[in-house]
């Protein structure tokens, strides 16, 4: 599998090859096997980075245990540890591999100085970070608005159009579906059979199947 280099990404793009191989030298590279913990919620990580080969999720665990995805970055995208801004200021997400995954890291005083030096970078860093915290405030506020159904049901929608057809093959396990609407496998389990009941999707051992599109945008809030 290639890796990613650095001028695939938006925020290096318009370095030259010379300050790319400046903050190639700058840098450190790890190595993640799939599941591996990158870091744990409230840990000292004062990091930016850029995802090289793999996949990384970002997830926020409560007390009892239930998790919820908040992003999941996939190859050349960036993230960063909010110590990486302000020392001292634990992670409010932990972080794991979903896959084998390799990491391009800079620590704030290695990187700060290209900051300092390029305007141009550090404001479009700032535009990722607004992109990111309108992401964050929609999570909030379909948690806070949107029933357990209707956001199981844009799940399903979203995974549809990432593949062709409408059939959609089971790879994400009802923990993982949980996890990512921020509801627990048996609410999950529970709605699916729902919107079988109702003719919205088809259940096989392997796959999903949508026999309405229509009702199952209707069960997620998008029906007229």
């Amino acid at each position: 599998m290639k890796k990613t280099t650095l001028s695939e990404n938006q925020l290096f793009s318009k370095f030259s090859q010379t300050e790319l191989d400046r903050l190639l030298d700058s840098s450190i590279e790890r190595k993640y096997p799939k599941d591996q913990w990158i870091t744990h919620y409230g840990s000292d990580w004062p990091y930016l980075f850029l995802v090289e080969q793999g996949q990384v999720t970002a997830i926020k665990e409560s007390p009892e245990g239930r998790s919820l995805v908040v992003i999941t970055l996939d190859e050349s995208e960036v993230f960063w540890g909010v110590g990486f801004f302000r020392e001292g200021i634990g992670m409010p997400v932990a972080l794991i591999a979903n896959q084998e995954t390799h990491l391009r890291l800079w620590s704030r005083e290695r990187l700060e100085p290209f900051m300092i030096d390029n305007g141009q970078f550090t404001w479009d860093l700032a535009q990722l970070m607004a992109e990111r915290m309108m992401l964050a405030s929609r999570i909030l506020e379909e948690l806070a608005f949107q029933p357990v159904a209707g956001r199981l049901a844009h799940l399903l929608l979203t995974q549809f159009e990432d593949q062709s057809g409408d059939v959609l093959s089971r790879d994400l396990t009802l923990d993982d579906m949980a996890a990512r609407i921020g509801s627990t496998r048996e609410m999950v389990c529970r709605h699916l059979y729902h919107f079988a009941d109702k003719g919205a999707i088809q259940i096989n051992r392997t796959e999903f199947k949508i026999t309405d599109q229509g009702l199952l945008q209707h069960f997620a809030g998008k029906g007229k």
